[in-house]
């Protein structure tokens, strides 16, 4: 199997018995997994020193060093790796503090073996996610360390783009490429060599650096230094340097420019004396400055005096015998009209053969957007949170000590009172539940993936009561969602049905071209109350609470689905959800 193909996994669990198990459970639901499992955090940190894994699980409750300390060891070094906190010991603060020390996941065990198909589902996607990551950004140093000339080549060979370098190294014009086919810059033997080996080679790892030999128009031969590199599209980067005559440095700068410019984050070079070299279009459109105003000033006109001292710290790192190819980390960006805007910087050395240049390339994207979200986000949730504690602590509380009570004057006297009370308390019970799912459910789709309706549906159907009623479901039917909310959309579907439709009522779920429908031969909605029914609170009923629809909205919502209500066929009521991903096959 190919190395890429396979996922070395590290699982540390002080339970022998049960790592060994799910070792063995993970390798039999995804051949690509080999499970290597350790009894401490401890042992894990030495496996990790000693051989090369792709993710980490790690078990919470463990003697000496438990699983979040353990993750914050592992994320010093190993700051990429994909890592799952798996416990038993479960709970939201542990969660939380996973999340906040890096944990890629977080899941819960549970009983029976269904949970190990979950847990070998996210490896393999944390896994996927952090090679298509460092796979793109393979493709972006390439792009980055090309100094010579460039050509773009469409996803058939033939030329799109070159720069003036790029023509001159073959002695011709751009223009006089654009449309011609790769194979006339090569003599024929060396071009069948590149299309067989080093294309191939390409379309296997996105990249290839090496010598080739090249045609002129003019027929002379020479050698060049080659690096042709995969984009997210179909088109090929390829950058050539004419290795028979040294180039000097600014030359070689000016070629870099010509790269730089076709990006649309805003992008900067800095000389060895922190002074602007260059600036792209997007760098001016974003932050307001003219190319005159930039070149040749120092970078401290749009970094205020601990920016640049992180900026020169993390060159420093840079240029350092073992430092990285290059770094990221987040800065201020002053613009023109004084505004400060949070970017994200992602700095590297420029590197120039010949006369030593120890200038830099930065590469900056604005995330005023993510900053923004991230605090709406983290306030939202704190609101949630402490209305989630008052509902589940504050009220439950004085509630379970009316229904002891009730219990006990039931045993001392009778009374059709308390009877009463008894469903009374029995509603509010109902109400603090349904307002718990409402704060909890939130806006937010964990993990979208393929869900057979009509499994899922005939699942929720045994976890609702539904006294007389039926449900009937078609065939094989399968939708991309959240399969946990997905659930709780169809629970509250049918509890709404079976509470509104009367004895004995027929719900039916079926499948639309772009969605799915759910309806009953019930009373049906009027149409005058359809708007108001996913209101908070809205019920017809005395046993409901209102909130039920209100969930489903927001679970929805929450997949950028819309829902409608009309006339089911048998006169009642039909909820219909479209904009939903189906699955074809």
């Amino acid at each position: 199997m190919n190395p890429e193909q396979t996922i070395d996994v590290l699982h540390v669990d002080d339970e022998p018995d049960f790592a060994d198990t799910a070792a063995a459970f993970l390798e039999r639901e995804d051949d690509r997994l080999n499970v290597e499992t350790t009894p401490s955090a401890s042992d894990g940190l030495a496996c990790l020193a000693d051989a090369t894994f792709d993710c980490v699980i790690s078990d919470y409750d463990m003697p000496k060093m438990d699983g979040i300390e353990f993750l914050e060891t592992v994320r010093k070094k190993y700051s990429a790796l994909p890592f799952i906190l798996y416990t038993g010991k479960g709970s939201e603060e542990v969660a939380s503090d996973a999340i906040a020390a890096g944990a890629s996941d977080y899941l819960q065990k549970e009983r029976g073996t269904g949970q190990y198909t979950v847990l070998a589902n996210r490896i393999g996607t944390l896994v996927e996610r952090a090679r298509a990551q460092r796979r793109q950004q393979q493709q972006l140093e390439a792009i980055e360390t090309a100094r010579e000339g460039i050509g773009i080549l469409d996803s058939d060979g033939y030329y799109i783009s070159v720069n003036q370098a790029y023509a001159d190294i073959y002695r011709t014009e751009p223009e006089e490429l654009i449309g011609e086919h790769w194979t006339t810059l090569y003599p024929e033997d060396e071009a069948e060599y590149v299309r067989a080996e080093i294309f191939h080679t390409v379309e296997e790892h996105g990249y290839w650096h090496g010598r080739t030999t090249g045609r002129r128009v003019d027929g002379t031969i020479f050698t060049q230094d080659c690096i042709i590199s995969a984009t997210e599209g179909d088109a090929t980067i390829c950058t050539v340097r004419d290795i028979s005559d040294q180039i000097e440095s600014e030359e070689q700068l000016n070629r870099y420019r010509t790269l730089v410019e076709a990006l649309n984050d805003p992008v900067y070079v800095l000389d060895e004396d922190g002074q602007f070299q260059f600036v792209n279009e997007s760098f001016v459109e974003t932050f307001g400055y003219e190319f005159d105003e930039v070149i040749g000033s120092d970078v401290a006109i749009i970094k205020d005096e601990q920016s640049v001292e992180q900026g020169l710290n993390n060159l420093g790192r840079i240029l350092s015998a073992d430092g990285p190819d290059g770094v990221y980390f987040e800065t201020e960006i002053r613009s023109k009209s004084g505004e400060s805007i949070p970017c994200e910087d992602h700095m590297a050395v420029l590197p120039y053969e010949g006369e030593s240049f120890n200038g830099s390339v930065g590469i900056l994207r604005d995330i005023s957007d993510r900053k923004q979200r991230e605090g709406e986000l983290e306030r939202r949730n704190k609101r949630l949170d402490e209305f989630a504690s008052i509902v589940s602590h504050d009220l439950r509380n004085p509630l379970n000590v009316a229904e002891g009570n009730l219990k006990l004057l039931r045993e001392e006297c009778e009374s059709n009172r308390i009877d009463t009370v008894e469903r009374a308390l029995t509603r509010m019970d109902d109400l603090i539940g349904d307002l718990l799912q409402l704060a909890r459910v939130g806006d937010q789709i964990r993990s979208v993936q393929s869900a057979d309706l009509t499994e899922v549906a005939n699942d929720c159907w045994q976890n609702v009561e539904t006294a007389e009623a039926t449900l009937q479901t078609g065939g094989r039917y399968t939708i991309q969602a959240d399969r946990s909310r997905l659930i709780q959309l169809l629970e509250n579907v049918f509890r709404n049905a079976a509470e509104h439709g009367g004895p004995g009522v027929g719900i039916t779920v079926g499948g639309l071209a772009d969605g799915f429908y759910i309806e009953d031969d019930g009373p049906g909605i009027p149409e005058d109350e359809r708007d108001n029914v996913f209101d908070a609170g809205y019920t017809t009923t005395q046993a409901g609470t209102g909130f039920g629809l209100s969930i489903v909205s927001q679970i929805v919502e929450a997949h950028g689905w819309d829902i409608h209500i009309t006339e089911g066929s048998n006169g009642g009521a039909r909820f219909e959800f479209t904009g939903v991903a189906v699955d074809t096959e």
